[in-house]
């Protein structure tokens, strides 16, 4: 655990500057701002890929779905735990630099900006630190790695919608690549994101022989309630997604540059 959590508190803001100063030397005429910003997102898609493939994992290796253990559904929490505290820091120094013409960096206006901007996504972050860890590391006891493993898959869609930022940053967003990348950001988040809590139901249900709708009444209230607090924030996000996509597929470029 605690060699765990040193290596990533470590690794992620290192990679952050390691990306930084590389795009420094790569691309002298970038800005900060754009250096950190892009070197942001890397890190993020750098993350999701090492939690998929940790989820993909446990997955594979738990057949079954309730009292199976693979030592990779508690050791990878505790990369999350401080790669979380780091991104809430970065979503913060992004929306400095994107405002601070009109912002005092480290100021207590920047910090309220920030926060009624981004309330969405740190809320999101702390309810993973403040709740679902707890819930991951003890709660359980030693049940459901299976479903700790689903719920590392759902980082699945984070590098594409890094990359479609990246590539709206480098003046890209009427690229084929562009487009194709939109589709791939609605076909993974919706079955990695939506699709995917209905899964984790009915593979309980499937294993325990009963219904799906009896699920709810089977399983522990913090296990629904976690669920459901989950899944809130990504029907929000994929209602976003959905529209950003229409107006990426209907609108002409020209009308998209405005």
């Amino acid at each position: 655990m605690w060699q765990t959590l040193a290596i990533a508190s470590v690794f992620f803001p290192g990679l952050f500057a390691l990306s930084v100063r590389s795009l420094g030397w790569a691309a002298p005429a970038w800005s900060l701002k754009d250096r950190i910003l892009l070197s942001s997102r890397m890190v993020s898609s750098v993350q999701a890929t090492m939690a998929t493939v940790s989820g993909i994992i446990v997955v594979l290796n738990c057949k079954d779905v309730v009292h199976d253990r693979y030592w990779l559904a508690v050791e990878y929490v505790w990369v999350i735990v401080p790669y979380m505290i780091y991104d809430i820091y970065i979503m913060y120094l992004c929306h400095w630099h994107k405002s601070k013409d009109t912002l005092e960096k480290h100021s207590l206006a920047s910090v309220r900006s920030f926060l009624e901007k981004d309330r969405l996504m740190v809320t999101h972050h702390l309810f993973i630190l403040v709740i679902l860890t707890p819930v991951a590391q003890y709660l359980r006891g030693e049940l459901g790695d299976f479903f700790v493993g689903c719920i590392f898959v759902a980082e699945l869609s984070t590098p594409f919608v890094s990359l479609g930022k990246i590539l709206m940053q480098l003046k890209m967003q009427d690229t084929l690549l562009h487009k194709v990348n939109g589709i791939l950001i609605l076909v993974t988040f919706f079955l990695c994101r939506i699709i995917l809590f209905p899964f984790m139901y009915w593979a309980y249900a499937r294993h325990m022989g009963i219904p799906i709708y009896m699920v709810p009444f089977h399983i522990p209230m913090h296990c629904n309630v976690a669920n459901a607090s989950l899944i809130a924030p990504q029907l929000y996000w994929f209602v976003l997604i959905c529209r950003k996509a229409v107006r990426l597929y209907s609108s002409s470029p020209s009308a998209k540059n405005r």
